[in-house]
């Protein structure tokens, strides 16, 4: 389980301070494939960088499993992290590397042996479907590929919780379903909660059980995701349910855009 209670997070610039998370509450269930969706600039990168701590909460907790993350230290956190997974939009990929050397990665700094190294990695290429592109480097794989050699790395560790920070939007349509596929069958293999933020209302209606609407750096909405798209209480869902149903008629009439 998430647990994130009373979080906030406000920078400091030269033009004064900025509050982009405002007293966040919200928990998701182990196991859940739970969405956040916003508009850009609703706090959504934040708040889930906030989560693993690569952003310090300005105040508040957030607790995965039955670990505060935001009391620790850094030992405890470097420990913490190898089981918080995230994949990012840019893939963060080491372009020096070898697919084989990126999965690989997380594993050395964790001190594994060699064999152990070479076992894991074959193993979650084979998840992956990767498995063919061992020795390849980043430039000869396509958007999708290297999404899944980002989503192999966060595996390496057998982690507890997948964090997605817009990891499809970068992607074509068809490669975007094909990761979305990818990540519901590892989340019913591994039993892996996943926490996915998004623009895309499309890839929310897809692949999570349960979503949050944050709107000004707060949730403004919290329901199944059948609920929420059948009825919108707030106005940024309100928003992405009415410009999605739109897509959807302009795509059926002749001249329109086919989605």
């Amino acid at each position: 389980m998430i647990s994130i209670r009373n979080l906030s997070k406000t920078f400091s610039t030269p033009k004064g301070d900025i509050q982009v998370l405002k007293d966040i509450n919200l928990e998701v269930e182990k196991g859940d494939i739970f969405g956040i969706i916003g508009f850009s600039g609703a706090g959504k990168s934040t708040m889930i960088r906030c989560l693993n701590r690569l952003e310090e909460p300005t105040s508040g907790t957030v607790v995965i499993g039955d670990k505060n993350i935001t009391d620790m230290n850094k030992d405890e956190l470097r420990e913490a992290r190898k089981k918080i997974g995230i994949i990012f939009q840019d893939f963060n990929l080491f372009d020096s590397m070898t697919v084989y050397e990126n999965v690989a990665f997380p594993l050395e700094i964790s001190g594994y042996s060699k064999e152990k190294i070479k076992n894991r990695v074959g193993e979650i290429l084979d998840l992956v479907d990767l498995n063919d592109k061992v020795d390849s480097y980043p430039a000869q794989l396509s958007g999708g590929q290297k999404q899944r050699v980002g989503i192999a790395r966060a595996l390496a560790n057998k982690p507890d919780v997948l964090l997605s920070d817009e990891a499809t939007s970068a992607l074509d349509p068809q490669t975007t379903y094909s990761i979305l596929e990818l990540l519901r069958d590892i989340n019913k293999k591994l039993n892996l909660t996943i926490l996915l933020i998004t623009h895309e209302l499309d890839v929310v209606k897809y692949i999570c059980n349960n979503m949050a609407v944050i709107e000004e750096g707060k949730i403004v909405e919290v329901g199944s995701t059948d609920s929420i798209f059948l009825n919108p209480k707030s106005d940024t869902a309100k928003k992405f349910v009415k410009i999605m149903r739109n897509l959807s008629i302009n795509s059926h009439c002749p001249g329109g855009e086919v989605i």
